[in-house]
Formats: structure tokens, C-alpha cells, sequence
């Protein structure tokens, strides 16, 4: 074995992971893909769904329609092929070894996958939004990552220069340096590096901000969203394993449209280099949510921009795909006994649109992930919510209660009085419980019991908060409880009025 290389770490994942996953294996002097997950003829489900909840009718249409059910892998989603691939080189390489701490941004698959690390002597460190859905954080939980929790978004592209708030990178760099001290880390590495911290944070760059902090502390990062070995695994194993097994029913890969979301750009860059590769032709089709909606570890397309796996110009065509028509396809399927996540929904749905305009055609859809940790919002799907509402919404529901809702920054006297002006209410209406009970609710599920009281009385209150999203978490994990509430969108930033003014005097850092 190569000098430097932890032998036993490598023995260990080899046995009890990478034997498990689908990989190249030499039979009889030919590469094949072995332990491939199932390819699955959806078709007669597709075109009841579509008849059913569409009222499209595809009875007589020429269609094929194939689910590739990644939700059957390891840890139960696609990311664990790239982690696998980047984890087996790193150890390989001699990058890893045992007593290491892994650290990566993730919006949670990635994250999960790198859990299987836990039982190899290594500490993995997740850095995640707030705003995941709990079945993710309790997947998280259950594969014994550590998270840093952050109150900004994973997903924007790196070098938001146009974007950068000193004001929200300050905060969150206490809280950053709050949350590796808890995890016995030295905090002295951290006050040294404050200034680059900062200016990672103000642009948002959570994927660097993974990368920087692995450099200071010696950690290892995967990098997945750099990592060409993040393509590889795709390229090499994914598609060629679908190809294969449609060589063994006397079909093509050749013949099909593919359907896959961005997360990282991994899978629709590895199927679109084996198509080009081998066929000479474009044939993945790379599907994003709008802009104005969230999708569980899926990009929106201005989010992709500016990645380094991100290459347009060698998908057959990129789409938008609107989630809330998505969202009752993903209930029906899984209500049929489909282990679909989210973003195969949103892929089943842009292959059905696909279907309908073109009569037909032949389809390989990636089932990336599987319902369970989705199963919480699966109910409410096609009833009615925690509501959204606009400032001109809000000045028209009557709301004898206003409650500011955040986990990091609190309203100067300034801005309680501009939302009370947006909305014509006096601000005596408006209460500011502190960011300790906003980051109770979000983190534990469960109603504070400082917030009761907030809550009490027979009027929906209306929750309000920086921009909007933390107050629509919270109406989420409120409604789960019973208690009906409104968010206002966008937050203090989209008040008219505020809108000239800087946030730091309409907001501070809340002291927790």
C-alpha cells in the first residue's frame, strides 16, 4: 500500500461501505457496475397520475416512463455515490485519516451520506440552513452528525459581492464561533481568522466558508461542489449502471430523455458527459423550482449560476417547474408506494408536461431520495397552510397581534415603529419575544412557553421577521401544533419605507 495511507480506514470503508455501494468491478476482463439500484416501468402509475390529478390524458400516447430509484442506496439518497467516490480517493490519497474532522456545507443528503463516517473514528461537521425541514435535521441527528446551524441560505452561488450585509455576517460569525466552541474547538483559531469569516459570511459563501474553516482547524473538506470526483461517480457508475441494465432488457440509454434536479451539478454533468461520451448527444434535461420557492436540497436556477459543476451548455435543456403543481404528483406516488422524494417529483412533473406537449416519448426519471424524511408535510399537501401574505394582504386582515419572530437579530424601537406604521396599527400590537424563545421553536418543534402567552387570543396573529423566511418556518412548525398563523413576506427589508433606510438601524443583534 502507498506510504501515508491510513490501511485500516481503508480496509474498514472498503468492507462496510464501498462494497455496498454501486461501483466498477472487473468481470471477466469488462468493467460492470455492481450492486446497481432499481430501474423501475412507472409508466401505467405516470399515466394515471396525469389522468387522475393533471386531466391529461396519455392512454394512447407512445411512452415509456423509467424511475430510477436511488432511494433504495445507502443512507437513502443519491449522494451517497459522490460521497463514496470523494471519501475513497481522500482516504486513498492519505487526505483522510482516522481521528480527522470532516466538514462540508450540505443542504442535507450529502450531509446524511457522510454520517456513515461516524462509526470510522471520524467527527463529520455539517454546516446547514435552519430552514431544513426536521425530517431532515432528524436524519442528521440519527447518523450522528454534528450541525452548525446558520441563519442564511446554503444554496446561493459563491461571491455575492453585490449582496454582502456586515451587519448579518457579524451575527453570524458570533454564532458560528458560539457553535464551535460548544463542540470543543479553539476558539483563538477562529478570533485570528474573524476577518475572512466575516467576508465569507457577508456574501453568503457558506461553500467556501466550509473550505476556510477545514484550512485553519485541518480538516478535511469534500469540496462536493468543486469536486470532479463528484461528476466521476456519476459519469462513470450512474449512467453507465443505467445503460447497463437497459443493454440487459435490449434496450438504449441512447433513446432516452433524463430527468434529474441541481443540487450540485454532479449528476446532470456526469449523465450529460456519458451521453455525450458515448452517443454524442444531449439528452438531460436539468429541472429547477422557481425563484420564489424552496425545494429540499434543490437549486433554483439564479442559484446554480456561478457553481463550478454548473454547464448549461451541455444539458439537452434547462426548465422551471412550478412545486406547488408538483407537490400533489408527489403525494400521489407515494400514496401508490413509491419511494420518491421531493425533487422527483419535480422531475416526474417536468417529464409529464414533457409527455403531454410531444404525445409520448421515453423517459428515464433519477429518484434521488425517498419520502420519510418528507412524510411530515406530506398530509398538508393539497389542504391549506400557514398563509403568505403581502404587506397589502396584511393591512387588510385586521391582525390584533404582530408578533416579530427570529432566532438572531431583534427590532431598535426605529423599526417597530415602521411596521406598525406599514400595517396601521398601533405598536402596542406588536410584541418581540427574545431570539432565545424564536430559537427554541425552531430547533425543538415545540411551542415556548413565552410564546404561548404571545399567542394567546382568538385573532390570527401575523408573524414578521427580517425577510420573511424565519417568520414562515415558524408558521410551519406552529401549524404542525394547531395554531394558525400568517407570515408577512419579505420581512422588515420589503417595507416601502424601509427600504431607504440601512438595516442596522432598523434591527440588531439580538443577545441570546
Amino acid at each position: 500500500m502507498t506510504e501515508g495511507i491510513d490501511n485500516a480506514l481503508l480496509e474498514r470503508f472498503e468492507q462496510e461501505v464501498w462494497s455496498k455501494v454501486p461501483h466498477l468491478e472487473e468481470e471477466e476482463g469488462e468493467a460492470k457496475v455492481v450492486n446497481a439500484t432499481p430501474l423501475i416501468d412507472i409508466t401505467e402509475d405516470f399515466k394515471e397520475c396525469a389522468k387522475n390529478v393533471y386531466k391529461l390524458n396519455l392512454d394512447d400516447a407512445d411512452l415509456k416512463v423509467l424511475g430510477k430509484f436511488d432511494s433504495a442506496l445507502l443512507t437513502g439518497s443519491i449522494k451517497v455515490r459522490p460521497a463514496a467516490n470523494i471519501i475513497h480517493d481522500a482516504i486513498v490519497t492519505g487526505k483522510l485519516r482516522s481521528g480527522q474532522t470532516v466538514i462540508e456545507a450540505t443542504s442535507g443528503n450529502f450531509g446524511i451520506a457522510l454520517g456513515l463516517l461516524s462509526k470510522f473514528e471520524l467527527n463529520v461537521i455539517a454546516l446547514v440552513s435552519r430552514k431544513l425541514q426536521e425530517g431532515v435535521f432528524e436524519e442528521l441527528r440519527n447518523v450522528n452528525i454534528r450541525t452548525m446551524d446558520l441563519d442564511m441560505d446554503i444554496c446561493p452561488a459563491p461571491g455575492m459581492e453585490g449582496k454582502q450585509d456586515l451587519l448579518v455576517a457579524k451575527a453570524s460569525a458570533v454564532n458560528i464561533r458560539s457553535q464551535l466552541s460548544n463542540l470543543g474547538f479553539d476558539t483563538d483559531i477562529f478570533d485570528k481568522a474573524s476577518s475572512e469569516i466575516e467576508s465569507l459570511l457577508a456574501s453568503q459563501d457558506i461553500i467556501n466558508l466550509a473550505k476556510y474553516l477545514a484550512k485553519i482547524y485541518g480538516f478535511f473538506c469534500p469540496e462536493q461542489y468543486d469536486s470532479q470526483l463528484n461528476i466521476d461517480a456519476h459519469r462513470t457508475v450512474t449512467a453507465a449502471e443505467i445503460d447497463q441494465q437497459l443493454h440487459e432488457k435490449g434496450d438504449s440509454l441512447e433513446g432516452y430523455s433524463i430527468f434529474c434536479t441541481f443540487g450540485t451539478g454532479g449528476t446532470s454533468g456526469g449523465l450529460s458527459r456519458y451521453m455525450s461520451e458515448k452517443y454524442g448527444k444531449k439528452s438531460v434535461y436539468v429541472i429547477f423550482p422557481p425563484t420564489n420557492q424552496d425545494v429540499a436540497g434543490i437549486r433554483t436556477k439564479g442559484n446554480a449560476d456561478g457553481l463550478t459543476l454548473y454547464e448549461p451548455e451541455i444539458y439537452a435543456a434547462e426548465q422551471e417547474m412550478d412545486w406547488e403543481q408538483a407537490k400533489l404528483l408527489l403525494k400521489f406516488f407515494a400514496e401508490k408506494g413509491h419511494d420518491i422524494g421531493e425533487s422527483s417529483a419535480l422531475e416526474l412533473y417536468a417529464a409529464l408536461q414533457k409527455a403531454s406537449s410531444e404525445g409520448g416519448g421515453k423517459f428515464v426519471v433519477m429518484i434521488c431520495d425517498g419520502i420519510e424524511k418528507y412524510k411530515k408535510n406530506l398530509a398538508s399537501i393539497g389542504q391549506e397552510g400557514p398563509m403568505q401574505v403581502s404587506l397589502q394582504e396584511a393591512n387588510a386582515g385586521n391582525y390584533d397581534k404582530v408578533i416579530w419572530i427570529h432566532a438572531q437579530y431583534t427590532p431598535l424601537e426605529q423599526g417597530i415603529e415602521l411596521i406598525a406604521k406599514s400595517l396601521g396599527i398601533d405598536k402596542s400590537k406588536i410584541s418581540v419575544p427574545d431570539a432565545r424563545t424564536a430559537q427554541e421553536l425552531l430547533t425543538t418543534r415545540q411551542i415556548p412557553e413565552a410564546l404561548s402567552k404571545d399567542l394567546e387570543g382568538d385573532g390570527k396573529p401575523l408573524l414578521v421577521c427580517m425577510a420573511g423566511k424565519t417568520s414562515l418556518m415558524a408558521a410551519k412548525v406552529l401549524a404542525t401544533k394547531g395554531v394558525i398563523t400568517d407570515s408577512l413576506i419579505g420581512g422588515i427589508t420589503e417595507l416601502p419605507e424601509g427600504k431607504t433606510k440601512q438595516l442596522s438601524d432598523l434591527i440588531k443583534q439580538a443577545q441570546v
